[in-house]
């Protein structure tokens, strides 16, 4: 049987472990969360934070760097942008071109540095966000501040690393000065993290600095009493401490910074105009204007008539023409509330410390800083020791060798080449140079004349300095070092004048004290901070100015009522609810008996039932049928025109379900002492304190409790030792001191006010004040005025007396009001007809009369609904117009005003005394 084997390619045998092609199974979430951990470590230090010591980001070190090493200084040429852009992209900073020109133009920009670091020269944008011009086209050189973050750089004071290439090194972090993250403050968005420290004055910053070194347990409040706050560039006012403090002290808070303005009147005086002349920090001056112009076009912004900038180079100037009418300080809080003239800076203190990032109290910032220093000045001191050092061991050899010249130049003659020489000199002291086969013809040294120049030299250097440690030592039997061979022989001819000696020795005296000094700085801390506190110094007499950004008070909170002028208006309620409110400028005083003016435009099953005047600042708080009391502000009100119906209030208020509006409670504030009189249709009384309504849910709360087929009528604020007078329908009245009603529970029904006849029913309610006189309106237009004293005072829950006499003639009661000849009232009618009268025109007459006529009424159905007093500050003498001709029909006559039959004690309508 033939063999049916075939040959098959044998088995690779498996790499050994950790070779290339081993498959190693790896958990896709832990390679994510390690991968994205790296790139998040790399966008925080390397790209988005500021290191604590310089205050700078990696792109702006290696920019300034890469100038420096240019020799870009602030006293050379200007360079091209493109040029310098070139080398940080193409040694040290390897992204795109137009991310490092960014950077670079920031640098440059007045108004986005407190003080600059690069000086450029061309188109560098603007304050309203144009574009700066392409580098191609711009110049820059470094400013002199940025060179004082260079200092001393090539004096290994800071750690260098490789760049990204390893072809070059870079600094890890500048040496700087002052500190610039404080100074010029920073802002960053990093992976899950933001930085945004406000910029600072520079002499305030290192005051501050230099009260830390001298005190370091100082608190964070008393370095601000150094450092007040950050100083923007752009200036503008800081308003308040609290978020200041609270940046300074944790690390984070919100600064409140306001556009600084001023009001100029026109030359005719008939209107103001707000200036702007500097703005918060970081807000674009274009589109600042764009937002105010989009608020006046969709009408969110009232009172402007024109905008324009007129900025130039002597200053920012914004103009905001406003138009006659308005009221500056109004418009001024509209604009603080609606656009960036007022924003909030939200301080992050934010940065790279040991590698790690952190929020940084204000103290533990400029901590970093002095140590920092600290570590720069020590490192400095090292390296200028090391040269100094070196560097007078070349001088004393120098001088040396002009003691020692002929031999130095017979040895030098002799030799084969420097090799030889050098090492001649090296041993120019030594018997073994003489058994050089070279040098065996040289005149031998007389050792203790040589002995006695080198005497010489160190009593004389000693003489000018004691520290001066003695040359003996550094000769006996041996010669000079190499270093000191080396110079001897690249030493020109002139050195051999005197001249040249003396500054050689010159020149070795400043080095022993320069060592003595540099030893003491290394060997004591407090002089070491004396180094440091000096420069700070020196940099604060050179580079510090005047603050920009001003601290004012806190500014109070801007609420509703700051955006809304204080106007007097009146608002009218319909009986279904439909609310309005009007400016009372439109309407004028008439005559008593006109047709008055349209007040309200209502459906025909709809009819005005109230009207009261109130400041657009007062709070209006809605009752309902069911005793539940709502909160709204007048200037929430729609405001619409005489003629206009309004909006239903059940659109500004939530009602319950089968709720309606029974009757409103205006009042400016919820001060104490004050109380809430309540009165229902049936004489039902009440009084609670006011201040139980001051904080109302806007699900509303519990006013009073009312029975089923009773409401209210009228809701009258009190100081609790007023009397009060109700008034029926049928035109009785009483009247009692408010003290008989104690003071109850929002949830309390009250007590009885007045007992009622039958088919009688209370219409209206009011506080009486002394010598005023009570005006009583009827539903047919007419109305009298009686004195006070008239309605004497009853016991509460009497019958009451008569008020007016009520007849077909002149209709039921609508309601009553005290007033004085100074008082201006407003009728109201259902069909929305309104009328401004003065109260001296209505006659003063007793009780049981019929009264006059005050308004003509179109129609038998028009009827008179209610009467409202206005405020007095409203009312002016000048102010009258015209009144209306009357309706047609009867005349009035004297005979109308006339008394009724007098009243008896078996009268059908009896006085009745207190029950």
């Amino acid at each position: 049987m033939a063999d049916d084997t075939t040959d098959k390619p044998a088995t690779p045998p498996a790499p050994p472990p950790g070779s290339v092609g081993e498959l190693i199974p790896v958990n896709i979430e832990d390679e994510m969360r390690r991968s994205y951990l790296d790139y998040s470590m790399s966008v925080i230090v390397g790209r988005a934070l500021p290191d604590v010591r310089d205050g700078l980001k990696p792109v702006h070190r290696r920019v300034l760097y890469a100038m420096n090493d240019l020799g870009n200084l602030h006293n050379r040429a200007y360079k091209k942008s493109a040029r310098v852009v070139g080398d940080v992209i193409g040694k040290y900073h390897p992204h795109g071109d137009a991310s490092v020109y960014e950077a670079m133009v920031r640098l440059a920009q007045e108004w986005s540095l407190r003080y600059l670091l690069v000086d450029g020269q061309g188109n560098f944008g603007s304050v309203d966000g144009d574009s700066p011009a392409a580098m191609r086209y711009t110049e820059v050189r470094m400013e002199r501040l940025a060179e004082e973050m260079l200092a001393d750089i090539e004096k290994e004071t800071v750690d260098f690393g490789p760049n990204y290439d390893d072809s070059l090194l870079e600094p890890l972090v500048l040496p700087t000065k002052f500190p610039n993250l404080l100074v010029n403050g920073s802002t960053g968005i990093a992976v899950g993290m933001t930085t945004n420290i406000p910029p600072h004055n520079m002499g305030e910053v290192l005051d501050g600095t230099l009260h830390l070194i001298d005190h370091p347990d100082c608190t964070v409040r008393d370095l601000m009493q150094f450092i007040p706050g950050p100083d923007f560039p752009t200036a503008g006012i800081i308003t308040g401490r609290e978020g200041i403090l609270r940046a300074y002290e944790t690390g984070r808070g919100q600064i409140t910074v306001r556009a600084r303005t001023e009001i100029e009147t026109s030359k005719k005086g008939d209107r103001e105009s707000i200036i702007v002349t500097e703005l918060p920090y970081q807000v674009n001056k274009a589109r600042l204007i764009e937002k105010m112009a989009d608020l006046v076009r969709d009408k969110k912004l009232e009172g402007i008539s024109d905008l324009r900038d007129e900025s130039d180079r002597q200053g920012m100037r914004i103009v905001i023409e406003l138009k006659r009418d308005a009221m500056s300080a109004v418009v001024l809080n509209n604009l603080f509330a609606s656009t960036p003239m007022e924003t909030t800076f939200g301080a992050v203190m934010l940065a790279i410390d040991a590698g790690q990032p952190r929020t940084l109290t204000l103290k533990e910032l400029l901590d970093r800083f002095i140590s920092h220093r600290r570590d720069v000045v020590t490192r400095r001191s090292r390296y200028e020791l090391r040269k100094a050092r070196a560097r007078r061991h070349i001088v004393e050899g120098l001088l040396v060798a002009q003691d020692l010249i002929d031999l130095v130049v017979s040895l030098i003659r002799a030799s084969r080449d420097p090799d030889e020489a050098r090492w001649g000199l090296m041993h120019i002291l030594s018997p073994s140079l003489y058994e050089h086969e070279r040098f065996q013809n040289l005149q031998r040294i007389d050792y203790e004349k040589a002995k006695a120049q080198m005497a010489l030299l160190e009593s004389r250097a000693r003489a000018e300095e004691p520290n001066y440690s003695g040359l003996e030592h550094r000769y006996e039997g041996a010669g000079f070092s190499e270093d000191q061979a080396k110079n001897i022989l690249e030493m020109r001819l002139q050195r051999l004048t005197g001249l040249q000696r003396e500054e050689l020795f010159r020149e070795l005296i400043d080095l022993v004290r320069e060592i003595a000094r540099l030893e003491d700085i290394l060997a004591h801390e407090s002089s070491l901070l004396n180094v440091i506190k000096g420069e700070l110094r020196e940099l604060r007499e050179r580079y510090a100015d005047k603050r920009r950004t001003e601290l004012a008070g806190a500014a109070e909170e801007i609420t509703n009522e700051d955006l809304i002028a204080e106007e007097t208006m009146v608002v009218t309620l319909s009986h279904t609810g439909y609310v309005k409110r009007s400016p009372l400028s439109e309407y004028r005083a008439q005559k008593r008996g006109g047709r008055g003016k349209t007040g309200a435009t209502t459906k025909e099953d709809d009819f005005v039932t109230d009207l009261f005047v109130a400041s657009t600042h007062a709070f209006l708080m809605p009752i309902s049928n069911k005793g539940r009391l709502y909160s709204l502000k007048v200037h929430e009100l729609p405001l619409a025109g005489r003629t206009s119906r309004g909006k239903a209030i059940i659109n500004l208020v939530q009602f319950g379900e089968g709720e309606r509006l029974a009757q409103v409670l205006v009042t400016r504030e919820f001060g104490e002492n004050q109380f809430v009189f309540f009165v229902t249709k049936r004489g039902v009384v009440k009084r609670t304190d006011l201040s139980s309504f001051a904080n109302v849910r806007s699900s509303g709360i519990i006013a009073l409790g009312i029975d089923e087929g009773d409401e209210l009528v009228a809701v009258k604020i009190t100081d609790g030792s007023k009397d009060i007078l109700l008034s029926t329908a049928t035109g009785m009245s009483i009247r009692f001191p408010e003290q008989e009603v104690r003071s109850m529970g929002r949830q309390a029904y009250g007590v009885k006010g007045i007992t009622l006849e039958e088919g009688d029913e209370v219409v209206g309610a009011d506080v009486v004040e002394k010598d005023t006189t009570i005006l009583t309106v009827t539903e047919n237009g007419y109305g009298k005025r009686t004195q006070e004293t008239e309605y004497r005072q009853q016991g509460r829950g009497g019958k009451g007396i008569i008020d007016i006499k009520t007849t077909e003639r002149n209709g039921k009661v609508v309601g009553l009001v005290p007033v004085t000849d100074k008082t201006e009232v407003m009728l109201v009618t259902n069909g929305g007809m309104l009328i401004r009268m003065k109260a001296k025109e209505i006659s003063v007459i007793g009780r049981n009369t019929q009264g006059v006529r005050l308004i003509a009424l179109e129609s038998a159905e028009e009827k008179v609904t209610g009467i409202s007093i206005l405020p007095e500050s409203e009312q002016s003498e000048d102010e009258v117009e015209a009144a209306e001709p009357a309706a047609a029909g009867p005349a009035e006559t004297p005979e109308a005003a006339e008394p009724a039959a007098p009243e008896t004690p078996g009268s059908s309508a009896p006085e009745s005394e207190p029950s």
